[in-house]
């Protein structure tokens, strides 16, 4: 897939459309419905607002984004979402043939109040040696501009590591990337948007009725591997083809 990997070098994100089919995604938004459900049941606290400048300028108090880590730990449709060849196929011509599972998120953004996310890199949360990692944002739901859907900076991946670009800061370069600015990436159910682990992104709060639904699934390739010392969740599982960076004390070491 020689136009997936240009298209995703040229630009640092790869729009991928009608990769789960209807059918698949009433199932996964079946248990997606059900994992929220159980976190409310929970009543853990599961708001993932960010409590910063950037954010407060563009969102209400009254604002929430409902979250958790790890989808593939409640439910086996979702893991089977995150094996399914079609998926695999894409990663595959962006990262090579060997795909590392470091973790995945679920999103909520509630109608009328769904909470933004400020212009950022990821790359801060979850530095690797070769910085060879990537997201995929699988839609459950449609996401327009006015569901808050994502904003990227087409090439911003080549910027490199910007120090700071966590969102949570103030960094001055990043006053050149406003995210009123940012190209807006509307999607379908179905539909995933991957993007490089050094593109800025962000998205824009929810102010529509209906509720935007999505998984993201971060990934590194086999030959790359996450620096010492990093604290986030990092699964280590191999959707496909070999990790060559494991070893016996990763292999059993606790996320």
């Amino acid at each position: 897939m020689p136009d997936i990997q240009s298209s995703f070098e040229a630009n640092g994100f790869y729009h991928a459309r009608g990769v789960f089919r209807p059918d698949e995604v009433a199932v996964l938004e079946r248990d997606f419905d059900r994992i929220v459900a159980q976190l409310k049941a929970s009543r853990e606290d599961i708001d993932a607002t960010w409590k910063c400048a950037d954010v407060q300028k563009i969102s209400r108090a009254s604002d929430v984004i409902l979250h958790t880590h790890n989808v593939q730990k409640y439910s086996r449709v979702w893991l089977d979402a995150f094996l399914n060849d079609r998926f695999l196929d894409i990663v595959g011509a962006i990262l090579g043939p060997d795909i590392i599972l470091h973790h995945s998120k679920l999103f909520q953004k509630p109608s009328e109040r769904g909470s933004p996310f400020p212009m950022h890199q990821d790359w801060p949360y979850f530095p690797t040696e070769h910085d060879r990692m990537i997201a995929g944002i699988i839609h459950v739901s449609g996401a327009t501009d006015e569901m808050g859907c994502l904003r990227v900076y087409p090439g911003s991946h080549r910027l490199g590591r910007i120090e700071g670009a966590d969102g949570r800061q103030k960094v001055d370069v990043l006053d050149c990337f406003p995210i009123t600015r940012a190209a807006v990436i509307e999607a379908d159910p179905g539909d995933v948007v991957f993007f490089h682990y050094l593109t800025l992104h962000g998205s824009m709060p929810n102010r529509s009725r209906q509720v935007r639904k999505t998984v993201l699934c971060q990934m590194y390739a086999g030959s790359d591997r996450v620096v010492d010392g990093n604290r986030h969740p990092d699964e280590r599982m191999v959707l496909r083809g070999w990790n060559h960076c494991i070893s016996r004390t990763a292999a059993g070491q606790a996320s």
